[in-house]
């Protein structure tokens, strides 16, 4: 599916541009969020096509923006790999239209994907601010699947993004590190309610006296910011992200996925976990 839209980079950013692109441009209703993380490995990537793959399960149009430059990874979890011919760089650059860098996921209805670069490429604000003013009409989500730490993509993600979801694994250094991201987060525009956690691939052994985090309260007492779910290690959710295959529905990985989406939608859901 094409999304007909103008030059992403000759956008205008005046409101009434609006008019000028299509079905639903009126609305410009698309809320963005940013995946991100303090840390590398922590899963954010495959947390990222997972929130997408639920919201769009739920009837909402999304498009996922993946910002980590050099190391993509978000075009094999979704399952576009070998459907890309055009990436972020290649639009915040200008050699192509918005529209022909977005792949619909054959994997996940209502996930649309924009892939970053394999090498090279630089995240600049200006040119995704015009971005995702253009792609707003289209979408009702607009995700960022930025680079771990707080680098350019960081950078950009933070200032257009209206929530962020932090995710982290259940280890110090990484809760050390999603401290410093949080911190960054609410000392810029964002609020303490804008900032979410996300504890990924956790396990029975996680947590206890002879674990180095003692529970899920030392994870958010860490961390600064409240809990939006958790995510249980999940040998059906690696598979699936390495081979490019759907996640199967009912699984553990699955079912949290889904708890996350219903909360990003402001549903009541229980802060519950299995799947240990």
């Amino acid at each position: 599916m094409r999304y007909r839209l103008p030059p992403a980079c000759q956008v205008s950013l005046y409101t009434n541009q609006k008019n000028k692109m299509g079905p639903g441009a009126d609305r410009l209703n698309a809320q963005t969020i940013m995946i991100c993380s303090g840390k590398g490995g922590t899963g954010k990537s495959t947390v990222a096509v997972l929130l997408g793959a639920e919201l769009g399960r739920r009837g909402k149009r999304v498009l996922l923006i993946e910002l980590d430059s050099g190391l993509r990874s978000v075009d094999v979890i979704a399952g576009v790999y070998g459907k890309t011919v055009y990436d972020i760089e290649d639009v915040l650059c200008g050699r192509c239209d918005g529209d022909k860098a977005v792949v619909q996921s054959p994997l996940y209805p209502g996930l649309s994907v924009i892939s970053a670069p394999y090498e090279g490429g630089e995240v600049r604000s200006a040119p995704l601010a015009r971005l995702v003013l253009a792609m707003r009409g289209y979408f009702d989500f607009i995700l960022f699947d930025t680079a771990a730490g707080m680098g350019a993509p960081f950078t950009a993600a933070a200032q257009l993004a209206e929530r962020a979801l932090l995710v982290l694994t259940p280890d110090p250094v990484a809760l050390r590190d999603g401290r410093i991201v949080a911190d960054a987060l609410i000392a810029g525009h964002h609020t303490q309610k804008s900032v979410r956690l996300i504890v990924n691939r956790v396990t029975r052994q996680s947590f206890g006296k002879n674990a180095p985090v003692f529970d899920l309260d030392e994870c958010i007492d860490t961390v600064g910011v409240q809990l939006i779910g958790v995510i249980p290690e999940s040998r059906a959710l690696q598979l699936a992200g390495a081979h490019g295959a759907a996640l199967a529905q009912g699984c553990a990985a699955q079912t949290a996925g889904a708890a996350i989406a219903g909360r990003v939608l402001g549903e009541r859901i229980p802060l519950t976990f299995t799947g240990w």
